[in-house]
């Protein structure tokens, strides 16, 4: 390999947000190492120090996460162990190697009260085993590497995987009515602007050493209900011949789940926009783009 290639290592590498991160357009001298959990278990430290020894990255992001928030309740030690100490490892072993760590947390670190969209300063309060997981790991990486960013999203689709925008348009395929609850609020985000967004800190921190480090929230811009949401995926699927149906509004009572969701998932993006000049585009935009994607235009 030539001497100035760069090797970033990207974990969660089959997961939406690392699918856009494989696919997303990086320069020449980039080369990405997406390891399988087969591959490289976070959770062994000794098999994280063997994978450094090998290959001398530059950088890494971590996209990879325990995401099963309701099995979460349950499955306390499972969520701490991928949500908490593999960032922890990645922190210890990032730092060793004098190199930047980008990890990807979430809106679930905050308890979802208030009326206005969270900043990077507000106080945080998970609901469940899942929000507090991941909080976890953002500790351990602001803690344990100085070089790091911790970039919160929320509310991540994209063509890939399971997600909301896919349920909604595979359940109107079989449904004259879908039921979504209406008293939760947050910014839907495309996976593929998570990408652009990790992509364009992690140049940056492998470029500048003193690049902006902390803490940072990424999301589309503007904000809706779930309701809302499956409403704008069913008039853009209706629009290219796809499958569409009614969507009535319910509070989060009507559909209890086992851990309980933030009622308000806005974050507020000036800080990112600031700091690193990421500017996100309006969310009816990137839900449109990717249901483009999966709905072939109509036939004339």
């Amino acid at each position: 390999m030539a001497d100035d290639a760069v090797d970033i290592l990207i974990t969660g590498g089959a997961g939406q947000v690392g699918l856009e991160l494989a696919r997303a357009e990086w320069p020449a001298t980039v080369r990405l190492h997406l390891p399988t959990r087969d591959q490289l278990d976070l959770g062994d430290a000794d098999a994280v120090r063997a994978a450094f020894a090998a290959t001398p990255f530059k950088a890494v992001i971590n996209s990879g996460a325990y995401t099963a928030v309701d099995r979460a309740e349950t499955e306390v030690a499972a969520a701490f162990a991928a949500n908490a100490m593999g960032p922890a490892i990645l922190a210890e072993v990032t730092r060793a190697a004098g190199i930047p760590l980008i990890q990807v947390s979430t809106d679930y670190v905050f308890d979802g009260s208030g009326e206005r969209d969270y900043a990077e300063t507000d106080p945080v309060g998970p609901l469940g085993v899942y929000g507090a997981s991941k909080l976890a790991g953002e500790v351990a990486v602001t803690t344990g590497n100085p070089r790091s960013v911790v970039m919160r999203t929320a509310w991540v689709l994209s063509p890939h995987r399971a997600n909301f925008l896919k349920t909604m348009l595979r359940l109107a395929a079989d449904r004259p009515t879908l039921r979504v609850v209406e008293d939760q609020e947050g910014c839907p985000t495309s996976a593929r602007d998570i990408a652009e967004a990790l992509k364009t800190i992690a140049l940056r921190m492998i470029d500048d050493p003193d690049a902006p480090t902390g803490v940072y929230h990424f999301v589309n811009a503007g904000s809706t209900t779930w309701a809302g949401l499956a409403r704008e995926i069913m008039a853009l699927s209706a629009a290219r011949g796809g499958h569409t149906a009614t969507v009535e509004g319910i509070t989060t009572a009507d559909y209890p789940t086992p851990a309980r969701r933030p009622s308000n998932s806005r974050l507020d993006t000036f800080k990112i926009t600031r700091d690193y000049g990421i500017a996100p585009r309006p969310w009816k935009d990137a839900v449109a783009e990717i249901v483009a994607e999966l709905i072939p235009e109509p036939t004339p």
